[in-house]
């Protein structure tokens, strides 16, 4: 790395950066050299490192953690293009819309998956679910680890990066699913059966199945977001 343009300083640091993770072959859990030696390297002040990396991290490329340093979590690379996502996540409107998103990219994922996935995948697939089925209904941190592992591993056996990126993005929006929204406390729990038929779909290959199961999972979510949203108005 060398000193950089001042008149393209903010894209050019990024870059800079992405180049420099790329030369040295730095691995997703590795951590980035400090960020006064990046400033040396670079020629240009701390803050400006530190905004950079600021602006990885809203992107979900790095994780800055206070007393230990910058980790890179997904590999990046000079020409890497960064799509960031919006939304308020506090209301109705804003889970709906997140959930048409899910739809369109977690089905499309289940029915790739049941196309590609090995017998080894599968396997692991089959592992993330036999270990989401006994806590589903319990301590909502414990199961909502649970089945994001499970859909995780479904998503990841797909093999598309967008899709994967931009369901990773979504995950913590995800997880209000399962924090009881707009006051139901048995939200989520009609989902509980159609895990396992997506898992079946997948193991016997049959995409179109996996991504019709898939959906039938996913509407009962939009059921109970709406039952949720008929409840609070009765008690306004």
């Amino acid at each position: 790395m060398g000193p950089i343009e001042t008149q393209t300083r903010d894209q050019a640091v990024l870059k800079a950066l992405a180049a420099f993770t790329a030369s040295v072959s730095l691995q997703p859990g590795e951590r980035l050299p400090t960020e006064r030696m990046l400033a040396e390297k670079l020629a240009v002040s701390r803050g400006t490192i530190r905004e950079a990396l600021k602006r990885w991290e809203s992107l979900g490329i790095v994780s800055m953690r206070k007393g230990s340093g910058t980790y890179l979590l997904r590999s990046i690379s000079p020409d890497s293009l960064h799509l960031p996502l919006t939304l308020d996540g506090s209301d109705l409107p804003s889970l709906l819309h997140m959930l048409e998103v899910r739809r369109a990219l977690e089905a499309e994922a289940a029915a790739i998956c049941a196309e590609r996935a090995s017998a080894a995948q599968i396997a692991v697939i089959r592992a993330r679910l036999e270990a989401m089925e006994p806590v589903f209904f319990g301590d909502v941190t414990i199961s909502a680890e649970a089945d994001w592992a499970f859909h995780r591993s479904i998503i990841e056996t797909a093999s598309n990066p967008l899709i994967t990126q931009m369901l990773d993005a979504m995950r913590d929006l995800m997880h209000r699913f399962w924090e009881q929204p707009l006051g139901i406390t048995d939200f989520g729990h009609a989902s509980f059966p159609f895990h396992r038929t997506v898992v079946e779909a997948i193991a016997r290959g049959d995409a179109g199945e996996a991504r019709q199961e898939t959906l039938k999972l996913l509407e009962t979510v939009r059921g109970d977001l709406l039952r949720g949203a008929t409840k609070g108005e009765a008690n306004v």
